[in-house]
């Protein structure tokens, strides 16, 4: 055991978009990711909201990939790899509610094993490593979520009285955003958004604000307002070169799932060090081990 002083490595942005349909989820989350990365083709979206990703073209080159029906987690994960393969810098997941919701998601597969509460057993891991495939990717993410939607009648400043429409609960798991680095909702069709969770401490307990591509820029200086990529990893690299056990590699490998696929030649190679120093001691036991003959004074070849 050793204590050490805490210290903010570079990460990974994962970024909640939420609020009901019209709001301006899509077009917020587009002005977000190009404020991380200002690079439209370096941005990919996946598109369950029928190919609404492409009413803002207009916006810049990014990337759709168009994922229809059935929603299940697993298609999703797929989607999330091909972007991966694709050297994109951020995915937006428009949206993540048909995971939850849609057809072929977690609540029909539920439905169709019988929808007893023990048949979460079976439904429950294929939701969560959806959630890993976010949380372990070596991408920027940012879901947009579906809000319920209730209405309410407000009067304006003329005192005339009209409908307002208002998103409520998010659809998708409770508690979905206690993933997140940080969340927004969006609050009415002006495109105005609040932090309802925000770890970075830049954004909660603020005014109402519209998103820009500054938002992002902003997110992205303090994602970067720590140790680099290349420092972490070569902090990693001496934990390896000093790790002298198996089950230490094991260890410091399931550690950092964010750079399993940077770090994994380097822990191969320790493995077959590491097994190739315990065959050499378990050889030269063999050598010098003397026999029971020779312990007791006798000389076998004699």
């Amino acid at each position: 055991m050793k204590l050490k002083q805490a210290q903010r490595s570079q990460v990974k942005l994962r970024l909640g978009l939420s609020g009901a349909s019209g709001f301006g989820k899509s077009y917020s989350a587009l002005l977000l990711a190009y404020g991380i990365t200002n690079d439209w083709r370096k941005i990919a979206i996946i598109d369950t909201e029928n190919n609404s990703a492409s009413l803002y073209s207009h916006l810049g080159d990014f990337n759709v990939l168009t994922l229809e029906e059935p929603y299940s987690p697993e298609r999703y994960i797929e989607a999330i790899k091909t972007c991966e393969k694709a050297s994109m810098e951020v995915i937006i997941i428009d949206s993540i509610t048909h995971e939850w919701q849609g057809k072929g998601g977690c609540l029909q597969l539920h439905e169709q094993l019988g929808g007893r509460f023990q048949d979460w057993a079976k439904v429950s891991p294929r939701h969560q490593a959806f959630i890993d495939a976010i949380l372990q990717s070596c991408c920027h993410i940012i879901t947009t979520t579906r809000r319920k939607i209730d209405y309410s009648l407000d009067s304006d400043q003329n005192g005339r009285t009209k409908v307002i429409k208002h998103g409520t609960k998010e659809i998708t798991r409770e508690g979905f955003e206690y993933e997140l680095t940080t969340n927004f909702e969006l609050i009415n069709d002006k495109h105005l958004a609040v932090a309802s969770k925000d770890r970075t401490g830049l954004f909660m307990n603020k005014p109402e604000f519209v998103i820009t591509k500054g938002t992002g820029k902003i997110l992205k200086d303090w994602c970067n307002d720590g140790v680099s990529e290349q420092e972490k990893l070569a902090e990693i690299q001496v934990q390896i070169d000093q790790c002298s056990t198996l089950e230490g590699l094991r260890h410091i490998y399931s550690k950092y799932p964010n750079y399993q696929i940077k770090i994994k030649d380097s822990v191969i190679q320790r493995k077959a060090e590491i097994e190739n120093v315990s065959s050499q001691i378990i050889t030269n036991k063999q050598i010098i081990q003397p026999s029971k003959n020779s312990e007791n004074g006798i000389d076998s070849n004699k």
